[in-house]
């Protein structure tokens, strides 16, 4: 068995009713759809590279030590790979409702912690793919290296031979007792050591650690600009889509410098300008703050989180689209020159040596508190090359961010095959307005793109690289600065070229 860290642990710990920590993202396929026996061998051939995917969490009594990943028993890929239909011709709109249904359904604790799901009857003769696991099982980076391996490179990839695996026995509760005392014992020692090394390795960065720090405390400090995005939130989500081509973002960069997650951030507070203003709230010399992950995760990293954030104020008072980008692009600059991110590494670091019962109960309470930030925006690099399933293209695949505390709008990036696609998470009872923020997720883009096209190109700033591609929105034509009024969406829209949200309620369980 094999013990989880307590920052994987942590996203179980504060897990409740409402903030599920799922990781999921949805394919779609060019037809015809295989069938669930087909797909459920295919998942079986990979499931050798993919261990946790047939190990189920163990808590340990009274929380004396972090939880442990054991086989099952009962393992059933069965139970793990199913297949629905929509109703032919399924639209995406259907697709969504049906995929926010399904995330708000927690995954079951006795069982390995994922879900995936072939859904038939799409559109254009196209089919979809689920995939949803917990995120205490893969961040943002390795949930991308699983798809990698659940997927094909090639079309005419060979089919793997399943291995011969055999669950190990199950442990008792005294078992895992007796074994986090003597893992504790063997280990008081070691932990004794590696805080020594750890701090000594600290000592030696002084400078940048307090430098990174003062950077995290300037940046937490301060109470929110704009306290009216957060509040309490339910148990159902509407989630949006939109896209746009990295060489496009390229463009753009070489014209008015910055990198992608700085063009992609301007296009997110041009969204939220408007989303505020549509609402009748001033946003004259406001801000709006988000939390931006950012992967530590080393070659040598196992499966697991390796995170750590930067917290960035989004100029929602600006009204110019390149001061916009400017602010944005100087603010990122100071800080990564800070190494902000180094403080929440440190910090996750230290949450390491403390006694596992005191990080269980610090994570339940954590995650009843007021968050600190207004929203999430994340970017996870994906492969800048076609991928199949069982000899299917996969045209396209849409991330998926969960929320969490008091956060009701989270935006997260995905790029693959030379795009980068956009999903766009709120709650479902207070972002009845999401289209707003969409909407204007792409003109936020439109615009930068207009400026860029009428000017000649002012830096050296190289094409976007695919391993540190972020997003925008896909875009035509410019839009105007003024906000857009709020409307209903539209009952279908293409994929390719328009953000589209979920547009119907959600089902009762």
């Amino acid at each position: 068995m094999d013990r989880m860290s307590n920052l994987d642990a942590s996203f179980l710990y504060s897990e409740n009713e409402v903030d599920l920590h799922h990781n999921a993202w949805v394919g779609i396929f060019q037809g015809p759809a295989p069938s669930g026996s087909e797909f459920q061998a295919h998942v079986v051939s990979k499931l050798g590279r993919i261990p946790r995917y047939r190990q189920r969490v163990r808590f340990v009594p009274h929380d004396i030590a972090a939880p442990v990943w054991v086989d099952d028993p009962h393992f059933n890929v069965r139970f793990h790979v199913r297949s629905i239909a929509l109703p032919s011709p399924g639209s995406d709109d259907q697709l969504r409702e049906l995929f926010t249904t399904l995330m708000a359904e927690p995954l079951d604790r006795g069982k390995p912690l994922w879900l995936m799901w072939t859904v038939d009857g799409l559109s254009e003769g196209r089919w979809a793919l689920f995939s949803k696991l917990h995120h205490c099982m893969a961040d943002g980076a390795t949930t991308t290296d699983i798809t990698t391996i659940l997927l094909d490179a090639d079309r005419e990839a060979v089919a793997e031979e399943p291995d011969d695996w055999h669950p190990e026995p199950t442990p008792t509760d005294q078992e895992l007792l007796q074994q986090a005392i003597i893992d504790s014992g063997a280990t008081a020692a070691d932990s004794t050591d590696r805080y020594a090394t750890f701090m000594s390795s600290l000592q030696q960065r002084t400078a940048e650690v307090d430098l990174a720090f003062a950077s995290l405390d300037t940046s937490l400090s301060q109470p929110l600009s704009i306290e009216s995005l957060n509040g309490p939130i339910g148990p159902y989500r509407r989630w949006a889509w939109a896209q746009v081509e990295l060489a496009d973002i390229a463009a753009i960069r070489r014209v008015l410098g910055g990198t992608v997650n700085d063009v992609m951030l301007a296009a997110v507070t041009r969204a939220f300008r408007d989303l505020l203003l549509s609402r009748g709230e001033s946003v004259e010399g406001h801000t709006v703050r988000s939390m931006v992950p950012v992967s530590i995760r080393s070659a040598d990293d196992e499966a697991g989180n390796r995170v750590s954030s930067m917290y960035a104020e989004l100029p929602v008072g600006e009204a110019d689209a390149h001061q916009r980008l400017d602010q944005i692009r100087m603010q990122l600059d100071g800080l990564k020159a800070s190494k902000q991110a180094l403080a929440g590494d440190v910090l996750a670091s230290l949450a390491g040596f403390q006694p596992p019962m005191l990080a269980a109960m610090g994570a339940r309470v954590a995650s009843h508190a007021v968050s600190p930030v207004n929203t999430v925006t994340t970017n996870v690099p994906g492969p800048q090359r076609p991928l199949y399933a069982l000899g299917r293209l996969m045209l396209d695949n849409w991330p998926y961010i969960s929320l969490a505390g008091t956060v009701r709008i989270a935006t997260t990036v995905f790029s693959y095959n030379g795009t980068l696609r956009i999903g766009v998470t709120g709650d479902w009872d207070t972002t009845s307005d999401l289209q707003v923020f969409v909407d204007a997720l792409n003109d936020g883009f439109a615009e930068l793109k207009a400026i860029a096209n009428e000017r000649p190109p002012t830096t050296s700033t190289p094409p976007a690289s695919p391993r540190k591609a972020s997003a925008t929105t896909k875009n035509t034509t410019a839009a105007p600065a003024a906000p857009r009024k709020r409307r209903a969406p539209a009952k279908k829209a293409s994929t390719a070229t328009k953000a589209t949200s979920t547009t119907a309620p959600p089902k009762n369980r």
